[in-house]
């Protein structure tokens, strides 16, 4: 019996221990000012869904996100979001193309812009379960000296966590009888 107990403790362990991955995030810096060259560091730097940039830039500097039209043509006044507080974090939260210019007359066609396309979450994991969000990367980046970070949050699968809750259970009523 005490045999039998200690089995289902390690089985329940090793279920556990693999129902559990880590999801990474990214923190993206860009040091946000006039003469930077934003272009040269899309190469190879996928972004993705749940990623974070933080723009870091001093006074008379903005960050807007704005369209693509505005993005392309550094039309001021449009933007969906904007700040100039010195430091500004933007959630990374849908996948696609995100546009970000400084709203500073002069300073968008002087090279201020930011251009991130974010890879879509995919689950992995087989059967679909929609288990841990992994990314696709799209590299494509125009601006900003990102630098990033990696950080692991586990997430527990909730198909695995119920197969292994009730594989437990079972063999918890077993070593009881």
């Amino acid at each position: 019996m005490a045999n039998l107990s200690t089995l289902v403790v390690y089985l329940a362990i090793v279920f556990f221990t693999a129902a559990v991955t880590p999801a990474s995030s990214a923190t993206h810096s860009v040091e946000w000012s006039l003469g930077n060259d934003y272009s040269s560091l899309a190469t190879g730097k996928p972004y993705a869904v749940g990623d974070t940039i933080v723009f870091n830039y001093g006074a008379g500097h903005t960050v807007d996100e704005v369209s693509e039209s505005d993005y392309k043509s550094c039309t001021l006044g449009n933007s969906i979001s904007s700040d100039s507080s010195g430091t500004t974090s933007i959630a990374l939260k849908t996948s696609g193309s995100h546009y970000f210019i400084c709203a500073i007359p002069g300073h968008c066609t002087g090279g201020m812009k930011l251009s991130v396309n974010v890879g879509a979450a995919t689950s992995s994991g087989g059967g679909g379960d929609g288990a841990t969000a992994k990314t696709t990367p799209s590299p494509t980046l125009e601006g900003g000296k990102a630098a990033p970070t990696a950080s692991a949050t586990p997430v527990l699968k909730p198909f695995q966590a119920l197969v292994v809750t009730c594989v437990v259970a079972l063999l918890y009523a077993l070593a009881l009888s």
